[in-house]
C-alpha cells in the first residue's frame, strides 16, 4: 500500500482463499443461527454476534488447521474487509482477542446451551440433507496432554500409547454414512467407556428420536445393561462380544455345528469400486432369549468367519510362537554358571510363565524347567591349590502342543456378534457389512487429532475451556464431514470425477475427494482494493472452472466470491 494525498495510489490486498466457502457452508447448515438462538449473552455485548464470531473462528481453524486462540486476532486483522462483507457487520481485530474467544469456549462448556446447539443443529442437518434412518456409531478416544493430573486430566488407559501422560476422553455418536458427529461427550481420562454409551445415546435421541434406531458400537458397548436399555426403548444394537465372553470353550460350542457339517454358512460378498466381488465373510445365526431385571427380549447371535482375518491372526500366532520359543531358549545358558541367575527353580518357572503370557501362547507351548547344582574339582596349577567349584545350570525345554495349537487355529477368524434387530431390518449379510464400516468413526478421530483440526497439542488448562474447545472442534468436524458427503453424493449421482485436486498430477481424477483437498483448491484467491483520486475499485481473483464446479456441487452460488468485488471499505491511511 502506498500512502499520501488523495491523488496517490493506495492498494490493499487481503487473502480470501476458502473463507467465503466455509462461511457460506456454515450458514447453509444453520450453524450461525442455531448458536445465536441457543447462546444467552450479556445485553451490553457489542461487536460480532456469538454466532458470527464462532463461524469465523471455525473458518480460521478449518482453513489454517490451527485452533490456537492467540493466532486468530492477527489472522483477522489481515482480512477485515473480507470478514465485514461476509458477516455484514463492521469488524475489528479486537472482536477476536483471546478474551473474546475464551468467552466463546466458556459458553460452549455450558451443558444446557451445548445440548440445545447439538439438538437443533443435528435436527436441521438431518432434515435438510435427508439423513434419517441411518445407523449411529459410538466410540471414544483419548487425548494425551502435558498437564498436571486434575479435573478432566487424569491417568488412564491411553489409546495414544502414552501411559506416562495424563489425558481426557472424547466420546462421539456419529451418523452413517457421513461419520458426522451428532453427540459429543468430554469425560475425564480415567472414566470407563462402558458407562458412556447410554448418556451419548440419550443425546442422539434428541435428534433422531427414540424407537427403531440402530446403534453400532465395539465390544465395550456390549454390557448387558446397555443392551437391555436399548431393547426396552425399542431401539436396536449391533456389536461384537468381547473376547472374554467368547472364550475357547464357548466359541467351540458355537463352532461345533459347523465343524460337524450340520450347519450351512451364508456367504457375504463385498462389491468393490471396480465392480468385482470379494468373499468378505461366512456365517450363520441363532436366536436366543435374554433378560435383565424386568426386561426380556430376543437376541440374534451372528457367528461370523472372515478369511482375511483368519490369515492375519494365524500369521500373528506363528510369529508369537516363534518369539516366545526364542525368549524361552535364552533362559538356558550355553555353559554352567558359578553364580545362579535365578534364586530357585520356582523363580525360573515364574519367568517362563511371564514370557508365555507376554506373547499370549500360554497352553500352546509345553515348558519344562530344571535347575541343577553340579560340583567339579579343579586341579592344582602352579601355586594354586586344588579346589571344588559349585556350578548352577538352568535348563528350559520347549515343545509345541500340536493339538492345542490346531484347536486355536481352527477358531481364529471367528467372531460372535449380537443384535436385537429383526432379520427383516438387518439380515446377516447387511449386519456384517454394516459393522465393517466402523473405520468411519475412526476417520473422525483422526481428523480431530491430526492435521485437519489438530487438537494436539492442546493449550487450554481449565476444564471449561477444554470442554468448550472439544465441542468447538466437533462443530468443525461436522462441517468437514457434511461437505465431503454432499460433494461425493453429487458426483455419484452425476457419475462424474474431479481432476486437478492433486498437486503435480493435473489429470488424476477422483469421485471421492476429501474436504481438505477441496478447500486446498481455493488457496491463492485474493481481494484487492485500489483507491486513486477519490475513487475506489475492488478486484477478486477470478474463479477457475474447478472452483466453480466445487461450489456448484455444494449447492453454493459463485456470487459468494464475485460479490466481494463490490466491497465498500476505506483503506486506512
Amino acid at each position: 500500500m502506498q500512502n499520501g494525498g488523495m491523488d496517490e495510489l493506495q492498494i490493499q490486498t487481503e487473502r480470501v482463499d476458502d473463507i467465503p466457502l466455509l462461511m457460506a457452508q456454515q450458514r447453509k447448515m444453520g450453524l450461525t443461527q442455531v448458536v445465536n438462538e441457543a447462546m444467552s449473552v450479556h445485553g451490553n455485548r457489542q461487536g460480532l454476534s456469538v454466532g458470527d464470531l464462532l463461524a469465523t473462528w471455525l473458518s480460521f481453524i478449518l482453513s489454517e488447521g490451527d485452533h490456537r486462540m492467540m493466532a486468530v486476532e492477527e489472522w483477522a486483522a489481515a482480512r477485515l474487509v473480507l470478514l465485514a462483507e461476509l458477516t455484514n457487520t463492521e469488524v475489528t481485530s479486537k472482536d477476536f482477542t483471546d478474551d473474546r474467544l475464551a468467552d466463546v469456549l466458556r459458553m460452549l462448556s455450558d451443558d444446557e446451551s451445548w445440548a440445545a446447539i447439538e439438538a437443533r443443529l443435528g435436527q436441521r442437518i438431518v432434515q435438510v440433507y435427508d439423513l434419517g434412518a441411518k445407523p449411529v456409531r459410538l466410540d471414544s478416544t483419548t487425548v494425551a496432554v502435558h498437564h498436571e493430573a486434575e479435573g478432566l486430566f487424569q491417568y488412564g488407559y491411553s489409546k495414544d500409547r502414552r501411559p506416562d501422560l495424563v489425558q481426557f476422553k472424547v466420546m462421539l455418536g456419529t451418523l452413517d454414512p457421513l461419520g458426522m458427529p451428532l453427540a459429543t461427550l468430554v469425560p475425564a481420562g480415567n472414566e470407563a467407556d462402558d458407562g458412556l454409551y447410554l448418556p451419548t445415546i440419550e443425546r442422539v435421541r434428541r435428534i433422531v428420536g427414540q424407537g427403531g434406531q440402530l446403534y453400532v458400537g465395539d465390544s465395550k458397548m456390549s454390557a448387558l445393561a446397555t443392551r437391555a436399555a436399548l431393547a426396552q426403548a425399542g431401539d436396536y444394537y449391533l456389536m461384537p462380544l468381547p473376547r472374554r465372553q467368547q472364550g475357547p470353550d464357548e466359541l467351540s460350542g458355537w463352532l461345533m455345528p459347523v465343524s460337524g457339517g450340520d450347519q450351512s454358512l451364508t456367504q457375504v460378498w463385498l462389491e468393490r469400486d471396480d465392480e468385482e466381488k470379494t468373499l468378505w465373510a461366512l456365517g450363520y445365526e441363532q436366536e436366543r432369549e435374554r433378560s435383565l431385571d424386568e426386561v426380556s427380549w430376543s437376541e440374534r447371535v451372528l457367528v461370523i468367519f472372515r478369511p482375511a482375518l483368519a490369515r492375519q491372526e494365524r500369521a500373528n500366532l506363528a510369529k508369537r510362537l516363534a518369539k516366545a520359543e526364542a525368549e524361552l531358549r535364552k533362559l538356558t545358558p550355553r555353559r554352567p554358571r558359578t553364580a545362579p541367575k535365578f534364586a530357585s527353580q520356582a523363580e525360573l518357572e515364574a519367568t517362563a510363565q511371564v514370557i508365555l503370557k507376554q506373547y499370549q501362547v500360554d497352553g500352546l507351548l509345553q515348558v519344562t524347567c530344571t535347575r541343577t547344582v553340579e560340583e567339579r574339582t579343579i586341579r592344582c596349577y602352579g601355586d594354586r591349590p586344588a579346589r571344588t567349584e559349585v556350578c548352577y545350570r538352568e535348563t528350559v525345554q520347549v515343545q509345541r502342543d500340536a493339538a492345542a495349537i490346531r484347536q486355536v487355529r481352527q477358531q481364529l477368524g471367528w467372531r460372535l456378534y449380537v443384535t436385537n434387530a429383526p432379520d427383516q431390518r438387518l439380515p446377516l449379510e447387511l449386519a456384517v457389512l454394516t459393522y465393517r464400516d466402523a473405520p468411519r468413526i475412526e476417520l473422525a478421530f483422526r481428523r480431530l487429532k491430526g492435521r485437519s483440526l489438530g487438537i494436539r497439542p492442546i493449550y487450554t488448562h481449565r476444564d471449561d475451556h477444554t470442554t468448550g474447545l472439544v465441542r468447538l472442534l466437533s462443530l468443525a468436524l461436522r462441517v468437514l464431514t457434511l461437505t465431503e458427503f454432499v460433494v461425493r453424493e453429487r458426483l455419484r449421482e452425476a457419475q462424474e470425477a474431479l481432476a486437478g485436486l492433486y498437486p503435480g498430477q493435473p489429470t488424476r481424477q477422483t469421485d471421492r475427494p476429501t474436504t481438505e483437498r477441496l478447500l486446498r483448491v481455493f488457496k491463492g484467491l485474493n481481494l484487492s482494493l485500489v483507491r486513486f483520486g477519490g475513487q475506489q475499485m475492488c478486484h477478486i481473483t477470478p474463479l477457475s472452472s474447478l472452483q466453480q464446479r466445487i461450489l456448484e456441487l455444494l449447492g453454493l452460488s459463485d456470487t459468494i466470491y464475485s460479490r466481494l468485488a463490490t466491497a465498500d471499505a476505506s483503506i486506512p491511511p
